[in-house]
């Protein structure tokens, strides 16, 4: 692979590089939790390129931060016009939790609704410049969505591992978009290790999270967006929901590199919400321990997007904590289903569990003394809410029936007081 800035790749655990083209997943030594890190020239680039130049003349997509990217041949770039989504100020909002300064970072605005189309682009544009004729991928559905859609914007055939208990609406986006969609009879855990089984039997390109580089990179971008619509100011805090531990990863990859390229003065800090019923990664940073070691834990929640018994990115999503002075809270599935409706009411935003979860966790950081007031606080909302409607009605109930006269309706208007 030729790229002008890309140093190396390097393993997360125990620091070995490697040449980009010499591993395609995980560290060949620490196996498949030694995740790797894409390293870029950073003098290099702090020589060659300033943000002012590098978003003067590029579309408002992802793309537009190629150098700061490991696919730059716009040949390989699929064309789904993924990222630059809204960084949106919510006053109101902010008044419910007395927070000075809170903005959402909407990527359900995204073409499949779900971050997940960043990571995808990136692998499906990886894949095209490896010909690779399949990319295959586990996933609980908003994964598997958004690899099957930019697939299909490129004529790319993709296989898709997803467990047969997903929400109908995210296995009909696979289904739509014409992958050949698994349904397995098991977990997500299960489901990821059969996909990574079939790829290597067959030959596929993985796209699965954390052990795909590629996934971070595509992820990061969400970062580097953030900070240019905040004039390349960083907030003081980004809070963001945690199952598998590669959205985070991401998050930290993505202002580790503006800040080594001088770009900003400080990184925020990261704290990553898991939902209790799921919170292997949450339990290693409390206890200080090795992610690396660790095992398989429960993973019972209504955030089926956050749900991992083994979040094969856990040691870059411990990082992204321990190395910003962030931390981890947990919050109750009771929580997450509260904070759809508020967070809807208070924003125009509907969000999907695992991304209110985020709020959630907001709430949880204030109670905790991990966020105060004055903080500048971006909550990165991953999932449109039409990805599991399901959810969304069990945490606002059913409307008003009324019959087809005026009576019923004067009876439910001064009930909710709405008569002037």
């Amino acid at each position: 692979m030729s790229h002008p800035f890309v140093s190396h790749f390097q393993c997360t655990i125990c620091g070995a590089q490697y040449e980009p083209d010499a591993v395609t997943y995980t560290c060949p030594v620490c196996g498949p939790a030694g995740t790797l890190d894409i390293v870029y020239n950073y003098r290099k680039l702090h020589k060659t390129l300033t943000a002012k130049q590098l978003t003067k003349k590029t579309p408002p997509t992802m793309w537009r931060y190629g150098p700061l990217l490991p696919i730059i041949e716009p040949s390989y770039i699929p064309p789904l016009p993924i990222g630059w989504t809204p960084l949106l100020d919510v006053p109101r909002l902010a008044n419910v939790l007395v927070q000075n300064q809170l903005w959402l970072k909407d990527d359900g605005r995204n073409p499949t609704a779900s971050l997940k189309d960043r990571a995808s682009a990136m692998v499906v544009a990886r894949a095209l410049q490896m010909k690779a004729p399949v990319v295959t991928t586990a996933s609980t559905g908003n994964a598997a969505a958004a690899l099957a859609g930019v697939c299909a914007s490129v004529g790319m055939r993709a296989v898709i591992f997803v467990p047969a208990k997903a929400p109908p609406a995210k296995i009909a986006q696979l289904l739509v978009y014409g992958a050949t969609v698994l349904l397995v009879d098991g977990t997500y855990d299960q489901a990821f290790d059969l996909c990574v089984q079939a790829a290597e039997e067959y030959g596929w390109y993985c796209r699965n999270t954390g052990m795909n580089p590629y996934t971070t990179e595509g992820k990061k971008t969400a970062a580097l967006e953030i900070a240019e619509q905040l004039g390349w100011k960083p907030p003081d805090v980004v809070l963001v929901s945690v199952g598998d531990g590669s959205i985070i990863g991401g998050q930290y990859k993505g202002w580790h590199d503006l800040y080594e390229l001088g770009w900003i003065e400080h990184m925020p800090r990261l704290i990553g919400v898991q939902a209790e019923g799921s919170s292997s990664v949450a339990k290693a940073w409390r206890d200080g321990t090795d992610p690396a070691t660790m095992q398989p834990g429960p993973a019972d929640t209504i955030a089926d997007s956050i749900s991992a018994s083994l979040p094969r990115d856990r040691v870059k999503a411990v990082r992204a904590a321990r190395a910003t002075n962030g931390a981890y809270v947990t919050v109750s599935d009771q929580d997450i289903l509260a904070a759809i409706p508020e967070l809807a009411q208070h924003s125009g935003v509907f969000a999907e569990p695992a991304s209110a979860a985020a709020y959630a966790g907001l709430k949880e950081a204030r109670k905790q003394g991990l966020v105060s007031p004055d903080d500048r606080v971006v909550l990165l909302l991953t999932g449109s809410g039409l990805k599991d409607v399901n959810s969304a009605m069990k945490s606002v109930g059913a409307g008003y029936p009324v019959a087809a006269e005026i009576a019923d309706v004067r009876r439910v208007v001064e009930q909710q007081g709405l008569a002037r």
